[in-house]
C-alpha cells in the first residue's frame, strides 16, 4: 500500500460564515490546529492546504502547507496541488470546518483501506452519497480526478467516488461529519458540543 498522507483543507473563503472558519474557536482551540492535530496522529505526514494569498497568515504558517495551484475548482484545488507534488502516496483528505469529528471516525476510515479500492468514503447522512472532504484518495482516484480536470465542466469529486472503486461506509456517527458554514450552523454545534460535555461531566 502507498503511504498515508494527510491534507487539512483551509483554501475556501468562508463567505458565507463572514469570517474564516479555520481560525473559530471550538473547545478554546481554532479549528484548524485542531483538525490538524488530529488528522497527524493518524498520518506518515500531514499538511495544511491553503490558498497562495494566505500563504503569510499566522495562522496557517505554523503548518507544512502545500498551496493551491489552480482556482475557481473548489476543494479539488488542494487535492490536486497535493497530488502534483506527491504523486504516488494516498491522502486522508478533511475539510477544515468539522468541529464534532473525533479519532474513532478517523480510526474507522482507516481501517477500511485496501489494495482493491481507490478510494474510502462515509456515507453523506443527508442523502447518501460520498461524503469527499473526510476521505482517503489512493493514488488511483487521484488520477481520475487529475483527468477529470481536462474535461470541460467543474470538478466534481463525488463523482469520481460514486463512479469508480470506493468502499462506502455507513454514515459516521453523532454528527461527525456536519460541517460549519454559517453563524447558526457554528451556534448549533456550540449547543452540541456543551451538551457532550455536560453527558461526560
Amino acid at each position: 500500500m502507498p503511504p498515508l498522507y494527510g491534507l487539512v483543507l483551509s483554501g475556501g473563503e468562508s463567505q458565507r460564515m463572514g469570517q474564516d472558519k479555520a481560525g473559530l474557536l471550538y473547545t478554546g482551540r481554532p479549528q484548524l490546529a485542531r483538525a490538524f492535530d488530529l488528522l497527524a496522529a493518524h498520518v506518515d505526514r500531514c499538511f495544511v492546504s491553503l490558498r497562495q494569498e494566505q500563504k503569510d497568515d499566522p495562522l496557517r504558517i505554523v503548518f507544512p502547507g502545500i498551496i493551491d495551484t489552480l482556482t475557481s475548482v473548489g476543494p479539488a484545488a488542494g487535492l490536486l496541488a497535493a497530488h502534483a507534488l506527491y504523486p504516488k502516496v494516498a491522502w486522508v483528505v478533511l475539510a477544515c470546518d468539522l468541529p464534532l469529528l473525533e479519532a474513532g471516525t478517523l480510526d474507522t476510515l482507516i481501517a477500511a483501506r485496501h489494495e482493491r479500492y481507490a478510494a474510502i468514503a462515509f456515507q453523506s447522512e443527508h442523502d447518501g452519497l460520498p461524503e469527499p472532504l473526510c476521505t482517503i484518495w489512493e493514488p488511483a482516484a487521484l488520477e481520475m480526478l487529475q483527468n477529470q480536470r481536462t474535461t470541460p465542466g467543474k470538478i466534481s469529486l463525488r463523482k469520481i467516488l460514486t463512479s469508480h472503486d470506493t468502499c462506502l461506509l455507513p454514515a459516521a456517527q453523532f454528527n461527525a461529519l456536519e460541517n460549519v458554514n454559517t453563524p447558526e450552523e457554528r451556534a448549533s454545534v456550540l449547543e452540541k458540543i456543551a451538551q457532550q460535555n455536560k453527558d461526560t461531566a
